[in-house]
């Protein structure tokens, strides 16, 4: 048998083989040639594309520009301006830094290079063909370089029967220089498609304008802005009332560069199933800003895949970040300006519990609801009917703000006491939703849903410190389950007990219930325990105790919360209003439902043709 003997490669076939981990399709083309710009302080990138790049792909730019020395290095392998040792690697503040992007272009095209350095009277022109350089000469050329790409993978045809449709590679590069022109708003864009102009971005103040020049007016989205140890977040996320589809587009920047890596996407994950247990990939645009010795960039010849020196800690800022902004407006449309004194409900005790009597309704569906105007002979409200257990008194019944709100949401939020008057109910429509006014529009509110979220938060809240209250049962009730639920039951008896159940086996598939939630409905202890066997078999297995108890929060919730068709107190409806400017994340429920349909009053007046 003949020996191999080990021989070193030739520069061309070293250069296809780097190229196949640095250039995958003609996006990357751009995304390596567009960075090169950006290094060099370009304040203007001008991409051109034929055939979705395959044919012909053009960068041009306005940065510093190269002499001929630095011209013909710069095809040659680990040749780079970017770093001089190894100690630069541990701080690496530019976008290239490998010296691999241009040869191995180069080698898998026709490649042509034009550039001039700023002040010098002439530039230099480098032709390469299949990572052969052809012509090298002096030529006129405006400061900046230019780098024409024709004919990618020409000489390696089984790479280029990969690339997919023209229309398809388009798009790729389309969608890369949207986020290079969002990463960098300071410097001016424009992407054509042959003759046709598909992206102009003139350089920006912020990057608020830069994001309006690209996608316009968002109100699906909103702000996030967060500094903390040493770390910046900034960028739009998707609110969590947003009604269109589950998934979109994720835009990460890590020190201006695009990236792809799993401790971002995981906390962005954790921050949205803090205010809903759907299943989302929500939209994001978000920029990292850290320094760059707590950051390895140097991970993949893409350059796409970081290492953060403290995983952790960027972590939990970045879920913190994300967090707050879903917070900060969970429920914009709920907590409004103080209400005018001719409009103003009378008030009486609060409901807490859950209870189905309600007030009276009309042939429309409309619920009666009397008021208090500022006028004289204006007559009071009657007494409330069918109050919810718990409800707090506050004996006066004057109407101030703050007034009727539960002592500890009063104690813990003296501003919404002092400043903020609730939304007025109107009434109940088809008694499954509120219609509540204020000076700024009105409001549809799906009752379930809002309660839903209101009890999700509050054991959510509870759970993190102690069980839920419990109440025993003077007579044990036997449940016979299928196998499967008795399985899941017993299973997790642990949570189940943090959440006031109390079972134990009981022969067979059955189990006996000791002890249910005080907050439960007794005579729905079955259909409940079902659901909750239902959806816990529903999660992944291995899920922790976190994920286990935020589950059955959910399940809770939903069949604990008044049901559509419930008939409303006015006092009820106000109580779901009042906690719902007090909750989190209010906008959507636990199953990412939404809570709040608004007509603001600018919207009124224009479809009336005031405005």
């Amino acid at each position: 048998m003949a020996v191999t003997r080990i021989r070193r490669l030739p520069p061309e076939l070293a250069n296809q083989i780097a190229a196949g981990e640095v250039v995958e399709r003609p996006a990357s083309v751009v995304k390596e040639l567009v960075e090169n710009a950006l290094d060099a302080g370009a304040r203007r990138v001008a991409v051109t594309m034929e055939f979705g790049g395959k044919k012909l792909i053009v960068v041009e730019d306005d940065g510093e520009g190269m002499t001929r020395e630095d011209a013909e290095l710069a095809i040659e392998r680990h040749a780079t301006s970017k770093i001089r040792s190894a100690t630069d690697l541990a701080a690496i503040r530019t976008l290239g830094f490998r010296g691999e992007a241009l040869p191995s272009i180069a080698s898998v095209s026709r490649f042509r290079l034009r550039t001039r350095r700023r002040g010098d009277l002439s530039g230099t022109e480098i032709r390469v063909e299949a990572g052969a350089v052809t012509d090298v000469r002096e030529c006129g050329a405006p400061e900046g370089t230019r780098v024409e790409v024709a004919e990618l993978f020409f000489n390696l045809p089984a790479r280029r029967k990969f690339l997919k449709a023209d229309t398809a590679e388009a798009a790729q590069i389309s969608r890369l220089v949207t986020q290079l022109a969002l990463g960098y708003p300071e410097i001016g864009f424009v992407l054509r498609s042959g003759q046709r102009l598909l992206i102009e971005a003139p350089p920006a103040g912020s990057l608020e304008e830069r994001f309006y020049q690209i996608y316009g007016d968002r109100p699906d989205l909103v702000v996030v802005r967060k500094e903390a140890a040493g770390i910046s977040v900034r960028g739009f996320v998707a609110a969590l009332a947003e009604t269109g589809p589950v998934r979109g587009p994720q835009h990460v920047f890590v020190n201006g560069r695009i990236v792809r890596d799993r401790t971002i996407t995981h906390a962005i994950q954790q921050a949205y199933s803090v205010a809903t247990i759907k299943e989302r990939s929500p939209e994001v645009h978000l920029f990292i800003e850290l320094p760059a010795d707590r950051v390895d960039v140097n991970v993949h010849p893409t350059k796409a895949e970081v290492r953060f020196l403290d995983q952790g800690l960027v972590h939990e800022v970045l879920r913190r970040a994300v967090i707050d902004a879903l917070g900060a407006t969970a429920a914009p449309e709920l907590v409004l300006a103080p209400i005018a004194p001719s409009l103003t409900p009378s008030t009486s005790p609060l409901p807490l519990g859950f209870g189905r009597t309600g007030g009276g309704q009309d042939a429309a569906g409309l619920s009666s609801t009397t008021w208090r105007a500022g006028s004289p002979g204006a007559t009071q409200g009657p007494a409330p009917t069918g109050a919810w257990p718990g409800a707090v008194s506050t004996g006066s019944g004057e109407g101030l703000p703050g007034e009727g709100l539960p002592a500890a949401a009063t104690a813990a939020n003296p501003s919404v006491a002092d400043l903020i008057r609730p939304m007025v109910p109107l009434g109940q429509f088809r008694n499954t939703f509120i219609i509540a006014v204020d000076d700024e529009g009105i409001a549809i509110i799906d009752q379930h849903v809002a309660h839903e979220r209101i009890l999700f938060e509050q054991f959510s809240e509870k759970l993190t410190g102690e069980a839920l209250e419990s109440q025993r049962m003077l007579t044990p009730l036997v449940l016979e389950l299928s196998a499967g639920e008795h399985q899941t039951l017993l299973g997790h008896r642990e949570a189940l007990v943090r959440f006031g159940f109390e079972i134990e086996d009981f022969g067979g598939t059955a189990v006996r219930v000791e002890a249910v939630p005080a907050i439960l409905d007794l005579t729905r202890c079955d259909e409940v325990l079902r659901a909750v066997a239902s959806d816990l078999d529903g999660l992944a297995p291995g899920a922790g105790i976190d994920e286990i108890l935020r589950q059955m929060a959910a399940t809770m919730a939903c069949h604990a919360a008044v049901k559509a068709n419930d008939p409303l107190t006015r006092e009820k409806m106000q109580y779901l209003l009042d906690e719902l400017r007090r909750t989190a994340h209010s906008s959507v429920c636990p199953h990412g439902r939404p809570v709040v349909l608004r007509l603001t009053r600018r919207e009124i007046e224009k479809n009336f043709e005031r405005i």
